[in-house]
C-alpha cells in the first residue's frame, strides 16, 4: 500500500497482549508522522483488520493464541500483497527472522528493541524497503559464499520448527497443544515428524541439538 507524500503512516497492530498494543500506541502517539489506526488480539482479527483497516504497515506478533504468526503472514501476503508486515517477537532473531523474511515479512523486530528502532523500522518499510537490524544483516552475510549443507532444522516446516523449539525449551506436548490451541494428537504428529526429519530418537536428543545450534537459550 503506497503512502501519500507528507501523510502520516497508518499502522495496524496485531498482538494478543494488551500492554504491548498500548505500548506501541504510545510510541507512535509521540510522533507526528506515525499513527495507529487499528489493532487486533488474535489471528482472525488480524486478517480482518488487514482487509478493512486501510493501513500502510502492520506490526504482527509471531505468536498469537489462535494461529501461528508465519501462517497469518502468508495469508496476508496473498490477500494484501502491497501491505508491508513487520514481525514482532520475544525470540532472538536467529530463531525466526530468516523464516519470517522468506515468508514475505518486510522486517523482523525483537520486542526488546528501543522505541526509536521500532519507529525507524516502520518508516523504512512504509517507504518500500526491507528492515534488517545490524545483527541480522551480519547473520545473513555470514551465510553468503559458504558451500555447506543446510542444517537439518531448516528442513522443518514453520509449525514443526515452532514445536521443536518449544519442546527444547522444556514444554510438554500438552503444554504446546494448549498454547497453540491445537490438539495433543496434532502436536504429537509434529513432534514425530521433527524426530524423523532431524534423525533424532527422543526429546533429549532434540533438546541437545537445539542447544548446540543456539536455537534456544
Amino acid at each position: 500500500m503506497t503512502k501519500k507524500a507528507n501523510a502520516a503512516i497508518k499502522v495496524l497492530i496485531a498482538d494478543d497482549h494488551a500492554i504491548v498494543r498500548e505500548g506501541l500506541k504510545q510510541i507512535c502517539a509521540g510522533t507526528k508522522d506515525v499513527v495507529v489506526v487499528g489493532n487486533a488480539a488474535n489471528g482472525v482479527e488480524a486478517i480482518k483488520l488487514c482487509r478493512v483497516g486501510n493501513g500502510d504497515v502492520m506490526l504482527l506478533d509471531i505468536v498469537l493464541p489462535d494461529r501461528n504468526g508465519i501462517d497469518i503472514l502468508k495469508q496476508i501476503r496473498k490477500e494484501q500483497p502491497k501491505l508491508p508486515v513487520l514481525i514482532l517477537s520475544i525470540h532472538r532473531e536467529d530463531q525466526y527472522a530468516i523464516r519470517a523474511l522468506k515468508a514475505g515479512a518486510a522486517g523482523f523486530l525483537n520486542k526488546q528493541v528501543s522505541p526509536s528502532e521500532i519507529l525507524s523500522a516502520i518508516r523504512q518499510v512504509a517507504a518500500g524497503r526491507k528492515y534488517i537490524s545490524p545483527s541480522l544483516a551480519q547473520e545473513l552475510a555470514n551465510q553468503i559464499g559458504f558451500d555447506h549443507e543446510a542444517p537439518l532444522h531448516e528442513t522443518l516446516s514453520d509449525r514443526e520448527y515452532q514445536t521443536m523449539v518449544m519442546i527444547a525449551s522444556g514444554k510438554t506436548v500438552s503444554d504446546i497443544a494448549a498454547e497453540l490451541v491445537l490438539s495433543v494428537k496434532t502436536i504429537s504428529m509434529y513432534r514425530s515428524r521433527v524426530l524423523v526429519k532431524m534423525k533424532l530418537r527422543h526429546n533429549a536428543e532434540l533438546t541437545h541439538y537445539a542447544l548446540k545450534n543456539n536455537l534456544v537459550e
